[in-house]
C-alpha cells in the first residue's frame, strides 16, 4: 500500500511539497529516479524494470505524478494495460489541469484499480480508475489546499489506519524547508514503523512473507516560478531513499531541471 501526502500552500515560495513511500515486492526490479525513457527526455522518474514504466516522476515542465494500486490490485494483470503508464501519460503534459483533462478521458477498465496524484505549482488532481469492475470513466477531483494523504483507498479516508494514525502527525508537524534543505520532520514520519501485524498503521512496513514491503522513498518540493535561491532561479527538489528510510539516508535526485515552461506559464 503505496502512501503520498501533499501539502498546497497557493502563493507559498514552495507551493507543493510531497513525500511518498514506495510499497512493492522487494523482488521486483526497479532503477532510481534518472532520465530513463528516450522517447521522452523530459521526464524524471524512477523506472519499474518489469513493466517500464514509472511509480513516481517529474517533468521539466514542473508536473509531478504519482500513481498507486487500489485495495485488493496488487501486482499485474495479463489482460491490462501497466498502471505504470499513468504517470508517463502524466508527464506529457506541461500543466497538471492539462494533464487531469487528458487522463480524464481514458478507460479505466484497460487497468487494474489506481489511485493517480497529478499536481503542478498551481493545482493538484486525484484520478481515480475502479478497474474491470467499475465504470468505464475515470473520476478526476481537485486535491484542497491543505495536507492530504492518499493510500489504496480514497483521498483522506479516515477509514485507512495509515490515514488516520498519520495525517494528524504530518499535519503538526514542522514543514519540509527547501531553501534550507530541512526535511527532517517528514523523513522521521515516512521512517515510522508500528508493531507486529499494524502493516496499515504504520509507514514504512517491513517485508511480510510474500517479499512484499516498502521498497523506497521520495521527498519533493515544487518552487513558485520567480523563487530565488541565493541569486539562482529554485528548481525543483527530489530527495529519494533507495530502500526503507529508516535505514537508507535520503539523496537529492541531481537531473532535475527548472520548470521553464512552468515560469512562461505565470
Amino acid at each position: 500500500m503505496c502512501t503520498v501526502v501533499l501539502l498546497r500552500r497557493p502563493g507559498q515560495p514552495w507551493p507543493l511539497l510531497l513525500a511518498a513511500n514506495r510499497d512493492e515486492m522487494l523482488a521486483r526490479p526497479s532503477r532510481v529516479p534518472g532520465r530513463h525513457w528516450a522517447d521522452r527526455p523530459n521526464v524524471v522518474a524512477g523506472m519499474d524494470e518489469q513493466a517500464g514504466g514509472t511509480w513516481l516522476g517529474i517533468n521539466d515542465e514542473g508536473v509531478v505524478a504519482a500513481v498507486m494500486n487500489r485495495v485488493g490490485s496488487l501486482g499485474p494483470a495479463p489482460d491490462a494495460r501497466s498502471r505504470g503508464e499513468l504517470v508517463l501519460e502524466a508527464l506529457d503534459h506541461a500543466d497538471a489541469a492539462v494533464a487531469a483533462d487528458a487522463l480524464a478521458a481514458l478507460n479505466a477498465r484497460a487497468y487494474r484499480a489506481f489511485n493517480l496524484v497529478v499536481a503542478d505549482d498551481r493545482d493538484a488532481y486525484w484520478v481515480k480508475g475502479l478497474g474491470r469492475n467499475g465504470p468505464p470513466s475515470v473520476e478526476v477531483t481537485s486535491i484542497p489546499a491543505g495536507l492530504s494523504m492518499l493510500t489504496a483507498r480514497d483521498l483522506n479516508d479516515t477509514t485507512c489506519p495509515r490515514i488516520r494514525a498519520f495525517k494528524p502527525r504530518f499535519e503538526a508537524a514542522s514543514a519540509p524547508d527547501p531553501d534550507a534543505d530541512d526535511w527532517r520532520a517528514w523523513a522521521a514520519l515516512l521512517a515510522a514503523r508500528g508493531g507486529p501485524g499494524e502493516a496499515e498503521a504504520t509507514m514504512t512496513i517491513e517485508a511480510d512473507e510474500r517479499g512484499f514491503g516498502t521498497v523506497s522513498a521520495s521527498l519533493i518540493g515544487l518552487p513558485q516560478p520567480g523563487h530565488h535561491v541565493g541569486r539562482a532561479d529554485a528548481a525543483p527538489v527530489w530527495r529519494f531513499a533507495a530502500g526503507q528510510p529508516d535505514r537508507v539516508a535520503f539523496a537529492p535526485v541531481t537531473t532535475l531541471r527548472l520548470p521553464a515552461a512552468a515560469r512562461a506559464r505565470h
